[in-house]
């Protein structure tokens, strides 16, 4: 019960429908038990003893039982369900907000089609139980308790021999809940896979159509379905291992008591409509256990299911706001790096070593290097997405960890090379980080963004709902949608991050000019691989092997002709001197 202990604060706060649901449960279980009662008066009275007015007596109070009795039913499947539903729309909600805080070091290993399996196929198996299992215990133990009660006034003998006849089935099933809950565990561990699967498969389809790859992406799929497939044969295996034997014990023990409950009657000991009565109460005994392995079934689901959602509300987050923030409504943007190293979790290279810079406020520095050199370690130092492993971070002279989180990224504008744009309109995109904005503030970042041409063209302009990550619009124009996206924001710092490596070269003009007017006052970062997208900046930093090897101006960095910038600039423009060479001949 660790696990639903672990989770008690989901479900506690909303135990009123769970104890209103038990209430009309004891009301529904009492007038079950009831019903043998009543064929026992029937038996006996009516047709033994030939009390033929009795008949109407038992039929009326009958009905009024089976209205009660659907009323009480109505009442306890009700205020069950909304124990179960109020309980995961909290913990549905506390799961999403903790994957909103959870830092890039937990989604560099985590997969999409997990994630989304824990949110919706393990949270819905654990509503499930919480709506019907606790239930359907609470019944075990009543329905039992209610059963034995009125088995001992008609007859101690074969009540205790009932009770000696349930231990076997009691051993049985506890065996059975031993094997079936680690086979529920790895059935939603397989599933999460499978998700991931088809998540990343429809993610990558034009990748997949490319290659001509439809083939080996079905036998992949195969692969983990079958895999799926297996373990939810290994776990039915176990049911119809089990489920046999406790029936078999079951039917022993009625053979047993039928022998000598037809003694008893025989000598007179007891009545035939007891005898009758005492059979269906056995069944009420011996049917709970059995359904026991349902119970244990749901229970065994839920558990592994709260598991699976413990390990998200468990992972830690290394990176937060501090107990006593640094508040500031606008910082000023000045960027210091201090013998700054990081290196990654689980990796053991280091992305950055022994760097230092300063970046003032309205400078532009531009940030160069190979793949893997380290540029975009540096962005994430900055935005606190990752903390540095050693050295300083400090912004307007202060640490970044002494600011609250939200005041530093509000005031940091992020490009990034990866456009992601979201399922919904082209204004809402833009309006992302700044819900508050005008129409004629999203209209004038547009423009900045040489963004506004292209969406007035489309039928519905700024109305126009994108598909999923942006799908019907170009590299280059969703490029331009993010970038009017962090212009929007007015930050302090801006980071572009490749935010022109998808655009044609007469578009990267148009940006790169709007960029020099609005860079204006704030501090800017320009990663790229272009040396036409940083030969405007105040400083270039080019990097290799996560650590600073040459800094200067473009002019003054082009004058060292075994510089690694120089080597960058030859390769870029060789071939394009050598082009117009060739036009002018």
């Amino acid at each position: 019960m660790d696990t639903f202990k672990r989770l008690k604060m989901f479900y506690w706060p909303h135990k009123r429908y769970l104890f209103g649901s038990l209430f009309f449960l004891l009301f529904v279980t009492g007038i079950t038990v009831v019903y043998p009662v009543i064929l026992q008066q029937t038996i006996d009275k009516v047709i033994v003893d030939r009390n033929f007015g009795y008949a109407s007596v038992l039929a009326i109070g009958f009905i009024v039982l089976m209205a009660i009795k659907g009323i009480a039913v109505f009442f306890q499947q009700y205020l069950g369900s909304l124990f179960g539903v109020r309980t995961v729309y909290e913990l549905r909600k506390a799961l999403y907000r903790k994957l909103q805080y959870l830092p890039f070091r937990y989604y560099d290993n985590a997969r999409t089609g997990d994630l989304m399996s824990r949110l919706t196929a393990d949270v819905e198996g654990f509503r499930f139980f919480l709506s019907q299992g606790f239930s359907q215990l609470f019944n075990f133990f009543l329905i039992i308790t209610f059963s034995l009660i009125i088995m001992f006034s008609y007859s101690a003998v074969l009540a205790v021999v009932t009770l000696l006849m349930t231990p076997p089935l009691a051993v049985t099933v506890y065996k059975f809940d031993k094997k079936v809950h680690p086979a529920f565990r790895s059935i939603r561990r397989s599933m999460g896979r499978l998700n991931t699967r088809v998540q990343e498969n429809i993610s990558g389809m034009s990748t997949v159509k490319a290659l001509a790859q439809e083939n080996e992406e079905i036998d992949r799929f195969a692969e983990y379905n079958t895999d799926y497939k297996n373990k939810e044969i290994y776990t039915a295996m176990i049911w119809a291992k089990y489920f046999p034997f406790m029936e078999l014990i079951g039917n022993v023990c009625v053979v047993v008591l039928l022998a000598l409950g037809g003694t008893l009657v025989i000598k007179g000991q007891m009545r035939p409509g007891e005898l009758v009565a005492f059979f269906s109460l056995v069944w009420y005994i011996m049917g709970p256990l059995m359904d026991l392995g349902f119970i244990i079934n749901q229970f065994s689901q839920a558990k592994a299911s709260g598991e699976r959602l413990l390990q998200i509300l468990d992972e830690p987050s290394e990176i937060h706001s501090p107990e006593r923030p640094l508040e500031k409504d606008r910082i000023a943007g000045h960027v210091e790096f201090r013998n700054v190293s990081l290196r990654y979790p689980n990796e053991t290279a280091f992305a950055l070593k022994d760097v230092s810079f300063t970046a003032k406020p309205g400078q532009v520095i531009g940030v160069m290097g190979a793949t893997g050199a380290g540029k975009s370690s540096i962005t994430h130092l900055i935005a606190r997405f990752y903390d540095a492993t050693s050295g300083e971070v400090l912004i307007d002279g202060e640490p970044v960890q002494k600011y609250s989180l939200k005041t530093l990224r509000k005031n940091i504008g992020f490009v990034l090379q990866e456009t992601f744009l979201f399922s919904s309109s082209i204004r809402d995109n833009i309006a992302y980080g700044n819900p508050d904005a005008t129409e004629e503030e999203i209209i004038e970042a547009a423009k900045r963004a040489q963004a506004h041409e292209f969406i007035s063209e489309l039928p519905d302009g700024y109305d126009t709902i994108l598909g999923e990550r942006g799908l019907g619009l170009s590299g280059g124009q969703k490029q331009r949608i993010a970038i009017a996206r962090a212009l929007l924001i007015n930050p302090s710092i801006l980071i572009l991050d490749d935010a022109t490596s998808a655009v044609d070269m007469q578009t990267e003009a148009k940006i790169q000019k709007a960029f020099r007017e609005l860079m204006k006052g704030r501090t800017t970062f320009i990663i790229a691989h272009r040396i036409s997208s940083v030969q405007h900046a105040d400083e270039i930093l080019v990097l290799e092997n996560g650590r600073i090897a040459e800094r200067g101006t473009h002019e003054a960095l082009i004058q060292k002709s075994d510089g690694l910038y120089r080597r960058i600039y030859d390769i870029q423009y060789k071939d394009r001197d050598a082009f117009k060479l060739y036009q002018n001949a």
